[in-house]
């Protein structure tokens, strides 16, 4: 019995010994080749509600469900664990340049769009577009031909038309962000705004400010005493567009002087359009049909000022809208883009009768995602401004979406203290004052420089 009782102990003692080992083995094992590798995915956009966190522990140890020497030995005391996945990867939405199947034209007459009907199109819409005189029409291409050989049998057909893909724009965002080492201390300083929140605008009268983009919130407290229009384009069978980048620019525009984001100039109406809808959940586009309608709505109303911050592909029907729009008096104020310095130049920014709007940081530096180029006109604050978030509350916003309002409300105060200018005149004032950064005189990075908004109520 006690020789029994002796060897029972030898073998416990042995069993321990090597529980022992496997708890002490373990964080070195971890070192030498059994801990999982976990991708690591950088993004600098600053997306909403996002980080760079790529799910993963770290050292973690993952076993090899081929080798089952390699179990942790105190698997044979507890339940086996359910293995560790790593979290999805968060892919971005491809977006298209263009709608898929349809072609736009201004100034098709009867005879021509009865023809192309005969040959297999279909006119999916048309609009009587009194901005530029004629009919503008989105037709569905045959089924089995591509974009390209419809656009050229819809060129022929109608020679003096403007015929072009149905492309798609997108809204200028690069994200949100609580508030830095800088606090939430509003940016207009930089440029010298010489309206102050609750005080008398009286160097201001209140004219309408057209705006071009996503949906806003209306109901949002910023906007308590803001005179607001939103006026919805678009197929009624589209999903909505979301109001995070509507809202922030509207805001910064006409939001309330008493509220936690006051607008630059809150006592202008603003009449915006919502020429967007929402595509896939996250993501906002506009075609170019919506925004020549969009323009021409504007234009109808009388609205002289306006704001686009949102950029895509060079269109024909675009260009002539816009070139029409700015020749009757109107000034066109558009967001340079945030695809980075060595992308190609996005539109409307680009048409040479827009201002095109570059963003500053509060040390003035150049914004790390605008786009450059000789196109650049001017450069306004458009890194942590602090507006609107989309329910309530608010947040500091990045990207040159949020540079344009500034341009776009100084432009508004000279065309109501001014009216004597003409559209041209107003921008060549702009940039006249404009404080001189880079390369002396006009560059590719700031354009004519700064913004400067401390004379504008000076006569």
């Amino acid at each position: 019995m006690t020789c029994s009782l002796a060897s029972f102990a030898s073998r416990l003692a042995a069993l321990l010994c090597l529980i022992l080992a496997g708890e002490l083995a373990l964080p070195a094992a971890q070192h030498i080749g059994f801990s999982g590798a976990s991708a690591a995915y950088a993004d600098d956009d600053d997306d909403d509600g996002g980080d760079d966190d790529d799910g993963g522990d770290g050292d973690r140890y993952y076993r090899d469900d081929d080798d089952d020497r390699r179990r942790d030995i105190r698997s044979l005391w507890r339940a086996p664990r359910r293995e560790s996945r790593p979290a999805p990867v968060r892919r971005r939405v491809v977006v298209p340049d263009r709608a898929p199947n349809e072609i736009a034209a201004l100034g098709l007459d009867e005879a021509s769009i009865a023809s192309l009907v005969q040959t297999g199109f279909a006119v999916d819409d048309r609009q009587q577009i009194a901005l530029v005189g004629s009919e503008l029409v989105r037709l569905t291409i045959p089924q089995g031909m591509t974009l390209d050989a419809a656009r050229q049998m819809v060129a022929t057909q109608a020679p003096s038309a403007s015929v072009d893909f149905n492309h798609y724009y997108r809204p200028e965002q690069d994200g949100s962000s609580a508030c830095g080492k800088s606090g939430c201390a509003l940016v207009r300083y930089m440029v010298g705004w010489p309206v102050e929140p609750g005080k008398s605008h009286t160097c201001v009268a209140p004219q309408p400010i057209g705006l071009v983009d996503t949906a806003i919130n209306a109901d949002h407290a910023a906007f308590d005493s803001a005179r607001i229009e939103v006026i919805r384009l678009g197929k009624e069978s589209l999903p909505r567009s979301g109001e995070q980048h509507g809202t922030a620019v509207a805001a910064l525009l006409v939001g309330s002087p008493e509220g936690r984001t006051p607008g630059l100039l809150p006592s202008s109406e603003l009449i915006a359009v919502d020429a967007f809808h929402r595509f896939g959940n996250t993501t906002d586009i506009a075609s170019a049909y919506d925004l020549v309608r969009a323009l021409d709505l504007l234009a109808r109303r009388g609205v002289r000022v306006v704001n686009l911050s949102l950029t895509g592909p060079p269109n024909l029907l675009l260009e002539q809208a816009v070139r029409t729009s700015v020749g009757q008096g109107a000034i066109l104020i558009a967001a340079a883009g945030n695809d980075g310095p060595n992308a190609k130049p996005v539109y409307p920014a680009a048409y040479e009768d827009v201002i095109a709007v570059t963003a500053v940081d509060r040390a003035r530096n150049p914004y790390r995602r605008a786009v450059r180029g000789p196109h650049i006109d001017i450069a306004a604050p458009g890194v942590g401004v602090w507006t609107a978030a989309s329910i309530s509350g608010a947040r500091q916003k990045s990207g040159t979406s949020f540079a344009a309002p500034f341009v776009t409300a100084a432009a508004a105060v000279l065309r109501a203290t001014r009216p004597e200018l003409t559209s041209r005149e107003i921008e060549t004032e702009l940039m006249r004052s404009a404080a001189d950064m880079g390369a002396p005189g006009k560059d590719v990075i700031y354009g004519w420089g700064l913004l400067s908004a401390a004379t504008l109520c000076a006569r």
